[in-house]
């Protein structure tokens, strides 16, 4: 992949489908505060890379599109710690608008919606707390939605404000756009992730800040 709009933080990582479905033949990128299995994710800062372990498990989000047949390659930058919404990164560099190159690209997720304007990937996830997939779908000219909060499992995503956090999705036009959600949100039909999922988040989110699991439980 010829990444000439620094769109991506990891691009050799890919997940292949894990079965057929009507997202079959699709690439799709996701941002790096989406967990992989084996990968670290980098939220934008090598301090976090640094001091982090590979992840357990592949977040639900992204395990949902290789299970509706989609190919995940690669993971975009954010902008640090996902905390702006121009899409600028003093470490990795600013991804580049494709639509307009002297312009910012909008963040946090910047490099989603650039990989999706440059037709590097036909889709992509983003996370979005206060405008972070809608911003940078506005700057760089693609479609980007943030569903109702906790609809799609933040299960496995670096949390932000975890009562705002949302996991949505960017394509270059609408029927795409549907045909990602219908993947994503077909799978239960309810608003939040399952009962396991929600308890491998709160524990992850736990690793994050340093804490042991335990202390988020009620006392005895």
């Amino acid at each position: 992949m010829n990444d000439r709009w620094n769109a991506y933080a990891a691009e050799r990582i890919v997940l292949e489908p894990t079965a057929d479905g009507p997202l079959s033949g699709l690439e799709f990128a996701a941002k790096d505060v989406i967990r992989v299995a084996g990968h670290i994710s980098g939220a934008g800062n090598p301090d976090w890379l640094r001091t982090h372990s590979p992840s357990e498990r592949t977040a639900e989000a992204i395990s949902r599109l290789l299970a509706q047949g989609a190919r995940l390659r690669g993971m975009t930058h954010t902008d640090e710690m996902m905390y702006s919404l121009n899409g600028q990164n003093v470490h990795y560099g600013t991804p580049v608008n494709p639509n307009a190159p002297d312009r910012i690209p909008g963040g946090s997720s910047s490099g989603s919606a650039v990989a999706v304007a440059a037709g590097l990937a036909d889709f992509a996830l983003g996370t979005d707390t206060g405008g972070s997939i809608r911003v940078p779908a506005a700057y760089c000219g693609v479609y980007g939605i943030r569903p109702t909060h906790g609809l799609v499992p933040t299960a496995g995503v670096i949390p932000l404000a975890p009562s705002f956090d949302t996991v949505g999705w960017l394509a270059r036009d609408a029927q795409l756009l549907h045909d990602v959600g219908v993947a994503l949100l077909n799978k239960t039909g309810k608003r939040a992730a399952d009962a396991a999922g929600a308890k491998r988040n709160r524990a992850e989110e736990a690793a994050d800040r340093g804490e042991p699991y335990g202390s988020l439980l009620p006392p005895a």
